[in-house]
């Protein structure tokens, strides 16, 4: 399928000395003409330059970074492999999900390539960093890809799908075959369609209490709330300058924990300050951490020694616990402790990815404190495999280890967890508890819940550096949805269809559903029920903006073939497909159903039905209109 010639002999994207042109890009959000999965497509062929190195050159070079790569399969041509390459760079070394690509054209046009994506730009940079591969190999030089990988690792995490949480649950429900949409103009990830959709952004969901969400947020009251329940909880105050601070230090003791009342993800938390002048530290941490427009607000509290624990609890039931463990380093009685946490950071499993199992040390004020607090520094050497702590809290955002106790938790534990989740009316809850012994029940003491969080990040559960993962994502994502088939609502995909069929196949369905709220989309118009709207945007927004209105229980919608080639379909898996003459483009749309439904094919007057598997022939009477045979089949399935 490679071109001898280049069909061009002015490339369109390629250097003067490039042997191969890939050029015409275009992205699909959704099912596209050339892959059932959004995709970046484009064209690729070999320039006038000079040919190439042998095909299995390349296969050589690509296996030493991707072996399986040589395993897997044969390649047909350079497209083929530069596909297949692609989608591996493509995962960025964190597993992510796109596995799919297609290879199509003729031998007298250019070759057409479809890489599966989500995130537009990060492909983009994904597809030109192969293609920079494949032309160092032509010209024997080495490649970079890890750097490569490295930058495009940051593009995706600055885009709405590169936060772990988020991507954890897109992966979930790609996995379970539940339809996610980004809304650009909310700012919110939306699962299912229509009438089943859930809308949120990470753990966070419209079916969540608000004011539920905004009382976790608020510690002391949270903290005094808790209480009142008889759970425990560490005895503390608030207070709004240094001078209470040390007069609430002394009246309950030291050592103390001080943290600000509106904080999050350890930011501003000193643990085990034992006399004034690391109260005085921690004070000053815990103000910085203070927005510039919101009051000063400190927690002064206990401390409760122990090891760190976070116990996260899904629809009220308990699913999964972490111990948290503050960075450390080993000694090895030769490197200093900075060098140490030099050689710690530079561990693949320290990549510092949304789906890496541990991040990199941070060096700051806190780490220089508590070191001095140790008789330490930087400088210092520790003994051979003596372990050296480098914070008191264990933060995992500054290198902190996650290790899985879910299995390890008490009854009476799991217990407390989810008699406090009762209270909210929240789908995610996370319970920070100290605790000498997880395994221990909490009525022997030593056992305090420091706070709770509304909107608890799930990857330490998903990817903790020791133990095994919980699938937790799974069991957020089941609080909604039992399979991939209850977050959908039915869809009928046509290629032609004109306002008056939509408005009389309206009426047919309401006949059976009065109650039903159905949306449907043509080129000439966008209803409601029967109610014309008039929806801004393109196509595919118009689309989207049907299938984001919460009460609607089907889709209506045409795809020409035109909208097909310019933008895609929007969604994925119809119930039904009904063709009338379609083109070849448009004869997509029947691969982009749901397994054993109905699709329609009129071709001039032969009328072919497959359904649940059968198949079925016969040619329409002289008078016979073509919508008696799709509505009978719409009819059998609603």
């Amino acid at each position: 399928m490679v071109l001898k010639d280049s069909i061009d002999a002015t490339p369109v994207n390629a250097r003067a000395n490039d042997r191969f042109d890939l050029f015409d890009f275009k992205y699909y959000p959704g099912p596209n003409p050339y892959l059932e999965r959004g995709a970046l497509v484009f064209n690729f062929a070999q320039t006038d330059y000079d040919d190439p190195p042998p095909l299995s050159d390349f296969i050589e070079i690509i296996a030493e970074r991707y072996p399986h790569i040589q395993q897997d399969t044969t390649y047909d041509s350079y497209a083929h492999l530069l596909a297949r390459t692609a989608v591996e760079v493509g995962k960025l070394d964190m597993e992510l999900h796109m596995e799919r690509w297609s290879v199509t054209g003729e031998p007298s046009q250019p070759i057409k390539i479809a890489v599966e994506a989500i995130h537009e730009a990060t492909s983009h940079g994904v597809v030109y960093a192969v293609w920079d591969w494949f032309e160092s190999i032509c010209r024997g030089q080495s490649f970079q890809v890890e750097e490569q990988i490295k930058l495009l690792q940051t593009r995706f995490r600055r885009s709405v799908y590169g936060g772990p949480t988020v991507y954890a649950l897109l992966q979930s429900a790609n996995k379970k075959g539940i339809p996610t949409v980004y809304l650009p103009d909310e700012g919110l990830m939306q699962y299912g369609y229509g009438r089943k959709q859930v809308r949120g952004i990470a753990t966070t969901f419209d079916r969540d209490s608000h004011l539920d969400s905004d009382f976790t947020t608020r510690k002391d009251d949270c903290k005094a709330f808790l209480h009142a329940l008889g759970f425990p909880v560490p005895i503390g105050d608030i207070v709004i300058t240094l001078d209470e601070a040390f007069r609430v230090a002394d009246r309950i003791g030291y050592p103390v924990a001080v943290k600000p009342v509106v904080g999050h993800k350890g930011i501003g938390v000193t643990a085990e300050v034992n006399d004034d002048k690391d109260l005085e530290f921690a004070f000053d941490r815990a103000v910085m951490a203070h927005g510039e427009d919101q009051r000063i607000r400190v927690i002064i509290e206990r401390h409760i020694s122990g090891h760190d624990f976070r116990l996260l609890c899904v629809d009220g039931k308990f699913v999964a616990a972490t111990e948290r463990r503050a960075a450390s380093v080993v000694g090895d009685g030769e490197s200093t402790i900075a060098e140490l946490i030099e050689q710690e950071n530079a561990k693949p499993e320290r990549l510092d990815t949304p789906t890496s199992a541990l991040g990199k040390i941070i060096e700051d004020e806190a780490m220089d404190r508590y070191l001095d607090e140790q008789g330490l520094s930087l400088d210092s050497i520790p003994a051979p495999n003596e372990v050296i702590y480098l914070r008191k809290v264990a933060n995992l955002s500054s290198g902190g280890v996650s290790i899985d106790a879910t299995l390890k938790v008490h009854p009476d534990n799991i217990i407390l967890a989810q008699d406090i989740a009762q209270h909210f009316s929240l789908v995610c809850l996370g319970i920070d508890i100290l605790a000498a012994d997880i395994s221990r029940s909490w009525r022997e003491g030593n056992f305090g819940i420091v706070e709770i969080n509304s909107a608890p990040g799930v990857y330490m559960h998903l990817r903790p550096a020791v133990g095994e993962r919980v699938e937790v994502a799974d069991r957020i994502l089941e609080t909604f949805f039992s399979s991939g088939s209850d977050a959908r609502i039915p869809i009928i995909s046509f290629n032609y269809i004109t306002i008056e069929e939509i408005q009389e196949l309206i009426d047919q369905i309401t006949m059976k559903h009065p109650t039903w709220v159905i949306g449907a989309a043509c080129r000439d118009g966008v209803f409601i029920n029967r109610s014309q709207k008039h929806m801004a945007g393109s196509y595919n927004n118009k689309i989207q903006s049907l299938l984001r209105n919460p009460k609607l229980d089907l889709l209506i919608a045409e795809y020409s073939h035109d909208i097909l080639q310019d933008s895609g379909c929007f969604y994925d898996l119809s119930d039904i497909v009904v063709l009338d003459n379609p083109t070849a483009t448009e004869m997509s749309l029947a691969h982009n159903i749901r397994d054993y439904e109905t699709i329609v094919i009129k071709q001039d007057d032969v009328v072919s039905i497959r359904s649940h598997g059968l198949i079925d022939r016969y040619t329409l009477g002289e008078h016979e209109p073509f919508k008696r045979v799709y509505w009978k089949q719409i009819a059998a399935i609603l």
